[in-house]
């Protein structure tokens, strides 16, 4: 359960791919081992039995005997291979002279001279007798390839292993060339056309461009070009978007990098990184450096101690090289970041980072730009309305506002809808805003009356407060981590708000909790309202440590406890006593703003039952519907604030 005003943030690779060389060794490596595996195979396979050795004299005996046991003789060379009767292959081998022949050894060939039914009835009683040359060219070659190819896959894997090692202690030594990803011509190029809004940011940006184009009209009075140019604003807005546009209208290398990509294991590395960088940038000149979340290499050092540490060699050396002897190099290092307070001052001075750009969130007319942007090329039906969505977006990024429309493609999509129709875009806001719906999350009549009044809580607190935004839409289908959800949406954009304003957005936040006590009695009170009193006491915090709206802390604001300094008896940048006033203020905004809520429910209790009742016969109810059920309510004289 919760009463919402949007506003959403976007918490903001590179592969090595093997050579086409290596990939051919290897292939042939894999082939060389599979031919072997198969030759070494049909060798096991086409192996014949052993064969029994018997003398020369014994054969020729029982060939001559007509009544012997052998089928056929089959001569090779000195080989004489002998296949008994019922037998198809020789089972016995004997050796001749190699001189002589089995004819002149005593060998009779009785079928020699008979045709016919004589020979078949010859070759019946006496054994066949063949002659074959000896030469065996299979067993020659696998013999040939059974004793060369091993050696040959030694030597490949070998010369592999050594390649695996060379590269190894390549690479090792590459620990200190920076990662840097170069933009240049051939990229794609991104322009001040393609960045929607922030105007203010990119006319700051302007002259850097003028100047990369045209140096020697500054040069001629006397002018140097700018060392550093920071971008500083919320995560989403466009700060890396921007650094590419102003590279992209200038025409020059872009050189893109992480500050976490200084980081590594080995102490000297971030600092030789920064080096290679900027010495490929002055190769490359005029060109833009741009690190990306500089924070992380770039803390103050005062702050954190611990001289030699790897992270301050690297800022060290980022300062050194913004600030050397040569200042016609041509390169402009740009920076983002959106802790600008985490920064070390040395990089912030003149000389270094000379200008400051703050990129922030995007105004109505900006918002709609920059939705125009990211539906354009989308099939979008008539009745999407942007400017609707631009007005509900308050507070968003461009990232977010990219994400919505990529949100609604895909519900357009999975709702089988030819294009992006007006339900799939306001689906894709809540999701966005809030979480998906949970059409699993099946509540029981109990749960629902309670979830009915307190939306219909929140919704009458804030209708009838004066200084509160108007109720958009109230619903008690379950969304994300809330069982239901109130929206407020501002009729237009503020850069501040005043005490009134936030003490009803405190009283609005209370008016759940204080709904289910007025209904349902204060032992039933359930844990729906946690999400409401945390973001009550965040906001109540931040109105009297930060911004002084106590009535006992007028004008005072306290150190954030990362100021760098501690009393020792609360661990925190202010005495004990400070603290309890501190903690009395938050609860008495705390107090006053459920008095208020409990105060007006009081006096709109039919207002609050026909609301709940509607909530649970249409779960959803949106502005246009609940004009006609909130029109009766009042605001009381005693909640009333008086300035």
């Amino acid at each position: 359960m919760a009463q919402q005003n949007p506003k959403n943030s976007v918490n903001g690779m590179s592969g090595n791919t093997p050579s086409k060389s290596n990939m051919i060794r290897s292939g042939l490596f894999t082939l060389i081992l599979i031919c072997l595996a198969a030759m070494l195979i049909i060798n096991w396979t086409n192996k014949t039995p052993a064969k029994v050795e018997v003398p020369l004299s014994d054969v020729i005996t029982r060939a001559n005997d007509p009544n012997g046991d052998i089928a056929k003789i089959t001569v090779i060379g000195s080989t004489v291979d002998i296949t008994l009767k019922g037998k198809d292959q020789p089972t016995e081998t004997s050796r001749k002279d190699a001189s002589g022949t089995l004819y002149e050894q005593g060998l009779i060939n009785h079928c020699e001279k008979l045709e016919g039914d004589e020979l078949k009835k010859c070759n019946e009683t006496y054994p066949t007798i063949e002659y074959k040359e000896d030469v065996n060219t299979w067993g020659i070659v696998l013999d040939v390839a059974l004793t060369v190819l091993p050696i040959i896959a030694v030597v490949i894997f070998f010369s592999w292993m050594m390649k695996q090692a060379t590269a190894a202690n390549s690479q090792s030594l590459s620990f200190g060339k920076s990662k840097a990803r170069m933009y240049g011509p051939d990229k794609k190029k991104v322009t001040f056309k393609d960045v929607a809004g922030n105007e203010a940011a990119k006319q700051d940006l302007t002259e850097i461009v003028d100047f990369l184009k045209s140096p020697k009209k500054y040069e001629k009075l006397g002018a140097k070009i700018p060392r550093g140019v920071l971008l500083a604003g919320d995560p989403g807005t466009g700060k890396t978007l921007m650094a590419r546009a102003v590279a992209g209208e200038a025409d020059v290398p872009f050189f893109s990098i992480s500050g976490s990509e200084f980081a590594e294991m080995f102490v000297g590395v971030g600092a030789s990184r920064v080096r290679d960088l900027f010495s490929k940038a002055k190769k490359n000149a005029p060109s833009i450096i741009f690190i990306d979340e500089i924070d992380a290499v770039a803390h103050k050092r005062d702050a954190r101690g611990g001289a030699g540490r790897e992270d301050e060699q690297t800022l060290n050396q980022i300062l050194v090289e913004m600030d050397g002897f040569d200042n016609d190099s041509g390169v402009i290092v740009m920076a983002a970041t959106n802790r600008v307070d985490m920064l070390d001052k040395a990089l912030l001075r003149p000389g270094r980072f000379d200008r400051h750009v703050n990129v922030t969130l995007p105004e109505r007319k900006d918002r709609l730009e920059i939705l125009k942007v990211h539906f354009k090329g989308k099939p979008v039906e008539a009745d999407v309305d942007l400017e609707a969505l631009a007005k509900k977006t308050a507070g968003s990024s461009g990232a977010d506002l990219a994400n919505i429309a990529n949100e609604a493609a895909i519900t357009a999509a999975r709702e089988g809808h030819k294009a992006i129709a007006n339900s799939d875009v306001v689906e894709a806001f809540e999701r966005v805003a809030i979480g998906p719906e949970r059409k699993s999350k099946v509540m029981n009549e109990k749960e629902r009356k309670i979830t009915a009044y307190h939306e219909a809580g929140h919704a009458i607190v804030g209708h009838v407060l004066p200084d509160s935004d108007p109720v958009h839409k109230v619903t008690i289908i379950p969304r994300g981590q809330t069982g239901g959800v109130t929206w407020f949406l501002p009729p237009e954009d503020r850069s501040y708000k005043n005490i009134y304003e936030l003490k009803d957005i405190l009283a609005r936040a209370m008016g759940g909790r204080i709904a289910e006590k007025l209904i349902f009695g204060t032992d039933a009170i359930t844990t729906g309202a946690s999400s409401d009193l945390k973001n009550v006491a965040e906001l109540a915090k931040s109105m009297i440590v930060e911004e002084g709206m106590g009535d006992n802390t007028r004008n005072l604001v306290f150190p954030g406890e990362d100021a760098g300094y501690y009393t020792i008896t609360t661990g925190k940048p202010y005495s004990e006593k400070t603290a309890e006033i501190i903690d009395a203020e938050i609860k008495k905004l705390s107090d006053e703003a459920a008095a208020r809520a409990e105060t007006v429910l009081k006096a709109n209790k039919k207002v609050l039952d026909k609301l709940a009742d509607e909530l649970l016969k249409h779960e959803t109810l949106e502005e246009v519907e609940l004009k006609p059920i909130l029109k009766d309510a009042k605001l009381p004289l005693a909640a009333k604030l008086y300035k």
